[in-house]
C-alpha cells in the first residue's frame, strides 16, 4: 500500500515538474478553484436552513429566550432588529416546547384574564373592579400588538363608578399607545380598528373617548376628532385635490402634451355631520274630509188679526214686517249651517349630512404659450368645467391663463439623464471591452500553454522514436554479427554479454514508459496503424 502510494506520488510530482510554466500556472489555478468551489459546497450544505422561532418580542422576552438558548447549545440568528429569533428548522418546535416550559415569551409581563384565577372569597370590591380593569387592558395589549406593524402597546382605561342615585354618569375614557417599527407610521385606517376595537370591548365606550399615540408623541386619534382627527382630515383633503389634479392634468396632457401645462386644485371640504329635521303640511282638495256637520231650519207661516209679526230686535222689541203692522202677511224663515274639517297631509323628514361633503372647489391652470398656440384658454376652461363639476352656485372657480413656462430645470434635467446614460454607456462598454481583453489573455495562455504542450509532445515522441529506432537498429546489428561468427566460448560471452544489454535496454524502456506513458501508448498505437 505504501509503495502504491509513493509511486503514484512520484508519477504525479513527475508529470507536473515535465510540464511548461503556463501548463503548471493552469494546473495550479484550475486545482485552487475546484477546492475552493468544493468547500463552498460543503458549507452550503452543513450549513443549517433557519426558520422563525418568534416574532415580535419584546426586549425582556428576547433577551431571556437567548440565554436559554446558549444554555442549551441551540445555534440562533437575530433578525428584525432582535425582534425575531431564528433557530434550525428542524429544531423549531422542540425548541418552543422547551421554552414554553421555562415560561417563556412572557408576552412582555403583560396578564390577562389568568389576574382573575387568584381571586377569592376574601378579595375586596376594589381589588376584584382593579383586577378586572387590569385584566382588560391586557387583553388588549395583546390584541393590539397582533396588528401588523405594531410591535408594542399600552392600554389604559378610565372606569368610572357606577352612580345609583344620579341621573349623570362620568363617560368611560381610554388611551392607546403603540409603539411601530423605525421609519413607519400607523395608517389612518389601522387608527380606525384599534378605536373600535377598544370601543367594542369595554361597556359604555364611545369611540370618540379613545385617544391612540404612538411612541414618538404623535397623536393619531383624539377625543375630540376620534376618527377622523386633524391629520386624517388633512389627508382627505389632500386625497380629493390630487384626484381632482389627476383628473385635469390627465386631460390637458392629452391635449397639449406632457409638460405643458400644470394644475393647482384647491378644495373646502365639510367635515361637519348635520342633522336636519323638517314637517311639511299641505291640502288635498281630493282628499275626504275627517269630520263634517251640516244644519238647516225652514219656516214658513201667515200673521193674522192684531197679533204683532217680525223679528226681534236687540232691544226685545219686535221689528214689524209688514206696513200695516196688524195686518197679517206671508212669513217666511230659513237658517243653514255647515262644518267640515279638511284632513291636511303631514311630511316628515329626517336628514343627515355626512361628512366629507365639497363646499367648494378652486381650480388654477397655466398653460405654455408656445404649447397653446391656436388653443382658446375658454375652451379649456368650459372643459374643465364640464369634467370635474364645477358649480358657481356654490362659490366654485376656474382660472385658466398662457404664460411662458421656465424650461431651465426640464433642459437642466434632460442633460443630467443624457450624461448619466452616457456614463452608464460608456462604463458597461468598458466593463465589456475589460471583460473581453481578460477573456482573450486567458485563450492566449491556454492557446500558448497548449502549443507548447504539443510541441513538447512532439519533441518528446520524437526523441523516443529515435531511441527505440536506435535500439532496433543495435540489436539487429548484434543479431546479425552473432549469426557470421562460429559458436566459441567468446560468442557465448557475446550473447551473454547481448543478453545484460537487451536487460538494461528493456529496463530503460520500461522506466522511460512509466515517466511518459501517454507518449508511448502513441508511439505503439502510431506502429500498429502503420504495419501492413
Amino acid at each position: 500500500m505504501k509503495q502504491n502510494i509513493t509511486r503514484t506520488l512520484t508519477k504525479l510530482r513527475t508529470t507536473f515538474l515535465s510540464f511548461t510554466m503556463g501548463q503548471r500556472l493552469v494546473a495550479v489555478v484550475g486545482t485552487a478553484a475546484l477546492l475552493l468551489a468544493a468547500f463552498m459546497v460543503f458549507r452550503w450544505v452543513s450549513t443549517p436552513n433557519y426558520a422563525p422561532l418568534y416574532s415580535n418580542l419584546a426586549s425582556e422576552d428576547a433577551s431571556a429566550i437567548i440565554d436559554e438558548l446558549d444554555a442549551a447549545g441551540t445555534p440562533y440568528e437575530l433578525a428584525d432588529g432582535g425582534a425575531t429569533i431564528m433557530v434550525p428548522r428542524d429544531a423549531v418546535y422542540s425548541t418552543r416546547i422547551d421554552m414554553s416550559g421555562q415560561g417563556l415569551p412572557a408576552q412582555g409581563g403583560t396578564d390577562g384574564y389568568d389576574l382573575l384565577d387568584g381571586q377569592d372569597i376574601s378579595t375586596s370590591d376594589f381589588q376584584e373592579q382593579t383586577d378586572f380593569k387590569r385584566a382588560m387592558e391586557g387583553e388588549l395589549t395583546k390584541t393590539i400588538e397582533a396588528i401588523d406593524g405594531v410591535n408594542t402597546a399600552v392600554v389604559h382605561l378610565a372606569i368610572p363608578e357606577k352612580k345609583v342615585f344620579s341621573d349623570e354618569q362620568d363617560p368611560v375614557t381610554a388611551s392607546v399607545l403603540v409603539d411601530t417599527s423605525a421609519g413607519t407610521t400607523m395608517e389612518p385606517t389601522k387608527v380606525q380598528a384599534i378605536v373600535n376595537l377598544v370601543a367594542s370591548s369595554i361597556d359604555g365606550l364611545e369611540p370618540d373617548k379613545v385617544t391612540v399615540a404612538d411612541s414618538a408623541g404623535k397623536v393619531l386619534s383624539t377625543s375630540e376628532g376620534g376618527a377622523l382627527g386633524a391629520s386624517t382630515r388633512d389627508q382627505a383633503v389632500a386625497d380629493f385635490q390630487n384626484q381632482k389634479t389627476q383628473q385635469i392634468q390627465s386631460m390637458l396632457d392629452r391635449v397639449l402634451g406632457p409638460g405643458n401645462s400644470t394644475v393647482q386644485v384647491s378644495a373646502d371640504l365639510d367635515f361637519d355631520k348635520a342633522v336636519q329635521e323638517s314637517t311639511k303640511y299641505r291640502s288635498n282638495p281630493r282628499t275626504q274630509p275627517l269630520s263634517e256637520t251640516s244644519s238647516e231650519e225652514t219656516y214658513n207661516g201667515a200673521g193674522g188679526g192684531t197679533g204683532s209679526t217680525g223679528v226681534v230686535g236687540p232691544d226685545g222689541q219686535m221689528d214689524s214686517l209688514g206696513t200695516g203692522g196688524g195686518t197679517g202677511a206671508d212669513n217666511d224663515y230659513s237658517k243653514k249651517a255647515t262644518t267640515r274639517d279638511n284632513a291636511v297631509e303631514t311630511v316628515k323628514e329626517h336628514r343627515e349630512a355626512a361628512p366629507g361633503s365639497v363646499k367648494s372647489i378652486h381650480v388654477g391652470v397655466v398653460l405654455d404659450t408656445v404649447a397653446a398656440q391656436g388653443i382658446d384658454a375658454a375652451d379649456i376652461q368650459d372643459l374643465i368645467t364640464a369634467g370635474v363639476g364645477i358649480n358657481p352656485d356654490r362659490g366654485d372657480t376656474v382660472e385658466v391663463s398662457t404664460l411662458p413656462f421656465d424650461r431651465t430645470a426640464d433642459d437642466k434635467a434632460a442633460a443630467e439623464l443624457a450624461a448619466a446614460a452616457k456614463a452608464k454607456a460608456d462604463a458597461k462598454r468598458m466593463s465589456m471591452i475589460r471583460n473581453g481583453g481578460i477573456a482573450v489573455a486567458i485563450l492566449g495562455m491556454v492557446l500558448l500553454a497548449w502549443l507548447r504542450a504539443r510541441r513538447g509532445k512532439r519533441e518528446r515522441d520524437a526523441r523516443a522514436e529515435f531511441l527505440v529506432e536506435q535500439l532496433r537498429n543495435d540489436a539487429a546489428e548484434r543479431a546479425a554479427a552473432a549469426a557470421a561468427l562460429d559458436p566459441s566460448p567468446a560468442v557465448a560471452a557475446l550473447e551473454v554479454a547481448e543478453d545484460t544489454a537487451n536487460n538494461e535496454l528493456r529496463r530503460e524502456i520500461e522506466a522511460l514508459a512509466e515517466r511518459q506513458p501517454d507518449e508511448i501508448a502513441t508511439l505503439l498505437r502510431g506502429w500498429l496503424v502503420e504495419r501492413p
